[in-house]
């Protein structure tokens, strides 16, 4: 027969593995007690009589223990689910304690009351954005900086190594030997070749010089020649009347033309400064012999 007062003499006074003594006071760390404190009203295992209340992910339920189920550890605990309402929460306590002592109902009570406000900030904090610091040991950090420094040493002394030996190559030191791994001679020849590419692009462009006049003069004749026409155009009726005798006529004013054109050629030539300043102008005549008209020409 289970005698509670006997139970919490050889627990407070001997030994309990659930206390924990600390300056402040004596705590308890079974999961059952109600309280957290090592009390006999709020000891589990004292009390042949007890409720609490437990959380399970996230849902709460209401334990009871009674001394007609002392003899039958695993279902010494009656389990009833507890709604995430806190009003209708209450009203299952009362409900289901409604002939136990005050005390315990109120201890109750007040635990569901705790647990109902720490997961309402539970949830806030879940919602907040914070910062998780990450910590690295130094033994660590330690082994990093020396690995990073011998791969640096041991690059730094392959290069050595492989641009001694091409010096050796080029001045001819092994002779016919030629037992190096191709792979590395072809990456040489790569280099090489990128070299050369980047020296001609950085090579100065030749100058060259071009002749720029002869468009001009081209342009020069043909205004001329629209000169020629529109004063033939101003007498049409001398046209219309000697068209036979006016192209004979015309084109010996063209060939006189061209022989003074190339002339005044050979002294633009010899002279350039003075055809920028002045331009020569040449006045031809044309008479008819039926007519006693005269045609004029600038040129």
């Amino acid at each position: 027969m289970q005698h509670d007062e006997v139970i919490w003499q050889v627990i407070r006074h001997n030994h309990c593995s659930f206390m924990a003594k600390i300056e402040t006071g004596i705590f308890c760390r079974n999961p059952y007690n109600v309280t957290g404190i090592c009390n006999r009203s709020s000891c589990p295992l004292a009390n042949s009589r007890y409720a609490t209340i437990r959380e399970h992910d996230g849902v709460f339920y209401l334990y009871m223990k009674t001394i007609e189920r002392a003899h039958m550890p695993n279902k010494l605990w009656e389990r009833v689910k507890l709604p995430r309402n806190y009003e209708k929460a209450l009203e299952i306590i009362d409900k289901h304690l409604m002939f136990w002592p005050k005390l315990l109902v109120h201890k109750t009570k007040q635990r569901l009351t705790k647990m109902t406000q720490m997961r309402i900030r539970m949830r806030k904090l879940a919602l907040k954005t914070r910062e998780k610091i990450m910590t690295t040991p130094r033994k660590e950090k330690k082994r990093e900086a020396r690995r990073e420094e011998k791969a640096e040493k041991a690059a730094v002394l392959e290069k050595s190594i492989e641009t001694e030996l091409l010096e050796r190559l080029k001045k001819g030191v092994y002779g016919d030997i030629y037992n190096y791994p191709v792979d590395k001679y072809n990456e040489i020849l790569d280099k090489e070749v990128i070299k050369d590419a980047v020296s001609e692009d950085e090579e100065e462009p030749e100058i060259e010089y071009v002749e720029g006049y002869e468009e001009l003069e081209e342009e020069e004749d043909m205004e001329d020649f629209g000169g020629l026409v529109i004063s033939n155009m101003d007498d049409d009726n001398d046209v219309a009347v000697g068209m036979d005798n006016d192209d004979d006529d015309e084109t010996v004013a063209v060939e006189r033309k061209r022989g003074r054109k190339d002339s005044t050629r050979k002294l633009e030539k010899e002279e350039p400064v003075a055809k920028s300043k002045k331009k020569a102008k040449v006045l031809v005549e044309v008479e008819h012999e039926d007519t006693n008209e005269r045609q004029r020409a600038v040129l």
